[in-house]
C-alpha cells in the first residue's frame, strides 16, 4: 500500500534535495524537490508548512507516517534542516531517506543505495556532516554530466532539454516507487527492483 494512515508520530523523514526559489525550480539540481512534490501531490497534500528550515508536511506514505521535506537552506546547507527534523522527531539516520540528483548516472536512471559517501554532492556531504554518519538510505536520479569538460556548476543549475525533461518526468514516478519500496520492504528489495 503506497499511501496509508497512522495516528501519531513520524516514522520516516523523506527529504528531497534542491535549491529554493523560482530561478532554480526546474534545474538538474532540483530533482529531489520535484520528486517529493510529486509524492505529496499523489497523497493530495501540499508541502506548505514551514519549520526545520524547510517546506514540509506530514503525510501517510508507504504504510508509514512520513515527514516529507524540502530544505530551504540551499543545497550546501541541507544537513541543517535534516538534523533539526530528525532530532525533533527522534528519527534515526537509517530512517532518513534522501532523494537527489546524481551526475554520475545517465539521465533518468534511478539508483537506490543504503549508505555511501557524498560522491562529490555537496548536499549529501552536508547531511553526512550534520547526522554524523553516512548510514542513511538514498534514491538518486541521474542527470548525466556535461560533455566536453563543460562547467559542472553551470550543468547542475542548468535546465534539462525538453527530451531530458520527458525522461526525467518518468524517473520521478520511479523514484517515488523506489522510496515506497525502501520504506515498506527495505533497501535490498528496492535495489533489486529499481537499480
Amino acid at each position: 500500500m503506497l499511501f496509508g494512515n497512522k495516528p501519531s508520530g513520524v516514522d520516516w523523514l523523506v527529504v528531497g534535495l534542491g535549491n529554493p526559489g523560482e530561478k532554480y525550480a526546474h534545474t538538474r539540481h532540483n530533482m529531489g524537490f520535484l520528486t517529493v512534490d510529486l509524492l505529496a501531490e499523489k497523497a493530495g497534500v501540499k508541502l506548505n508548512k514551514v519549520k526545520f528550515k524547510s517546506a514540509y508536511n506530514i503525510l501517510p506514505f508507504a504504510g508509514r507516517r512520513c515527514l516529507v521535506m524540502k530544505p530551504q537552506t540551499y543545497m550546501n546547507l541541507s544537513g541543517e534542516a535534516v538534523r533539526e527534523a530528525a532530532q525533533f522527531y527522534k528519527i534515526p539516520p537509517q530512517r532518513v531517506l534522501v532523494i537527489y540528483d546524481d551526475i554520475s548516472l545517465p539521465v533518468g536512471r534511478i539508483r537506490v543505495r543504503p549508505t555511501g559517501s557524498a560522491g562529490g554532492h555537496n548536499g549529501i556531504k552536508n547531511i553526512i556532516a550534520h547526522l554524523g554518519t553516512q548510514e542513511f538510505p538514498r534514491v538518486k536520479i541521474g542527470t548525466g554530466a556535461p560533455e566536453n569538460g563543460g562547467e559542472m556548476i553551470d550543468w547542475v543549475i542548468g535546465v534539462p532539454s525538453q527530451a531530458e525533461r520527458r525522461v526525467l518526468a518518468e524517473s520521478f514516478e520511479k523514484a517515488v516507487g523506489a522510496a515506497a519500496c525502501v520504506i515498506e520492504q527495505g533497501c535490498q528489495k528496492a535495489m533489486n527492483d529499481f537499480n
